[in-house]
């Protein structure tokens, strides 16, 4: 899913110099890709069943890989857009099918393990992007996508036998559900937290997207796709160490610090060039874009706000169709001014996660859901199963 999703990032400057596209036609190609996600994200939590199909997986597995190979076979945007949709909505098939699985096998198992798996995202991100940087100078754009198909075909066939999580077994019982007739009511702060993660959503997406185009445009070309790498390194451990500070600081701190860091690492290398700035700018916004995702899924769960991964998922990955639409109008005198407004949005979530922290009710009524025969796992677990970067 790393690869599959994010290689159009170090992709994208290749295109714009060898294969004519324009800048607003690479925020539409974006966009086209962030609706896919949206859509697959609403189907895994609208239709179960889905999220436990290994056919699903599979098929998906095979769908990604195909379309990364069909990048390379056209020069039509319209059909760039088609294919970038199809990958959108593999992409998060994927991903929900296999946290939803490693929550589901890896119950008994610690906390921190879930949290590593997350870092596969960030470490498909740094493969594709040091394949990219690696063939920049010995091959063209369309090389790129083939050899990224190469290696996302390498990881499907490596996953196929992932374990779909299981369904439950009928055994005459029903769900019993124990909440505290004392529990407080959270509407607030779930509408803070809900406006901090869709601003997010728009923020966050702007530099995933545009990172490495902007990184170039004041840096030597293998800056921008090295930070790349950076970007994923940085990811790999970040929901373990964010989930690891979470047992020690409260959640609305945690997730004001994350956007705070975020918004720095965005606004970087808008303001000021060279190659630190483009490191530490890339190691920055990697080091948290999954940790607030891990971070805000837990507080909704923590909050026991009815249907809080659907609404926090809904409003996370329609922000990121808007994130380049709103930005695209500033692309025609390069991508600087994108990143500034991406930090704005971004300190614009911080502030809504400073108002989550008013009041915050830390301890809240246990809300247990059991069924017979099964071992019920937290909240806070059942949360994450369908969250996605």
């Amino acid at each position: 899913m790393g690869v599959g999703r994010f290689v159009y990032t170090p992709i994208l400057p290749l295109m714009h110099s060898e294969a004519g596209l324009s800048a607003g036609a690479g925020a539409n190609l974006a966009t086209a890709n962030y609706v896919g996600y949206l859509v697959g994200a609403l189907a895994g939590i609208l239709a179960p069943a889905l999220v436990r199909s290994p056919t699903v997986l599979r098929g998906s597995l095979v769908v990604l890989t195909g379309v990364l190979a069909g990048m390379s076979a056209t020069h039509s945007t319209t059909v760039w857009m088609v294919l970038r949709l199809l990958a959108g909505g593999a992409s998060a098939l994927i991903f929900v099918i296999a946290v939803s699985s490693l929550l589901c096998h890896l119950r008994d198992q610690p906390a921190h393990l879930p949290g590593w798996a997350f870092g596969g995202v960030g470490a498909g991100i740094a493969l594709s992007g040091l394949l990219v940087l690696i063939l920049r100078t010995v091959a063209d754009w369309q090389a790129a996508w083939w050899a990224s198909a190469g290696l996302a075909g390498l990881l499907a066939a490596a996953s196929w036998n992932l374990r779909p999580e299981q369904p439950v077994a009928a055994s005459g019982g029903s769900r019993a559900v124990t909440v505290s007739p004392s529990a407080p009511r959270t509407h607030r702060w779930f509408s803070a937290l809900f406006t901090s993660y869709t601003l997010e959503g728009i923020g966050y997406i702007v530099a995933g997207t545009f990172l490495v185009a902007a990184i170039g445009q004041s840096s030597p070309g293998w800056i921008g796709s090295g930070a790349w790498v950076l970007v994923g390194l940085a990811a790999v451990p970040s929901s373990a160490w964010w989930a690891w500070l979470g047992r020690r600081w409260s959640r609305p701190d945690l997730l004001l610090a994350a956007l705070v860091v975020q918004a720095v690492g965005i606004v970087l290398p808008a303001v000021v060039g060279g190659v630190a700035a483009a490191l530490v700018s890339a190691f920055l916004f990697g080091a948290t874009f999954l940790g607030v995702s891990t971070i805000a899924l837990a507080t909704g769960a923590h909050l026991q706000f009815p249907r809080s991964v659907a609404l926090l998922t809904t409003g996370y990955s329609a922000g990121q169709v808007l994130g380049p639409l709103a930005v695209a109008p500033l692309l025609h005198d390069g991508y600087h001014q994108a990143l500034v407004l991406a930090a704005v949005v971004v300190v614009a979530a911080a502030v809504a996660a400073a108002v989550l922290r008013i009041g915050f009710p830390h301890r809240m009524a246990v809300v247990r859901h059991t069924v017979p025969g099964r071992r019920s796992g937290p909240p806070e677990a059942a949360a994450a199963s369908t969250d996605h970067p």
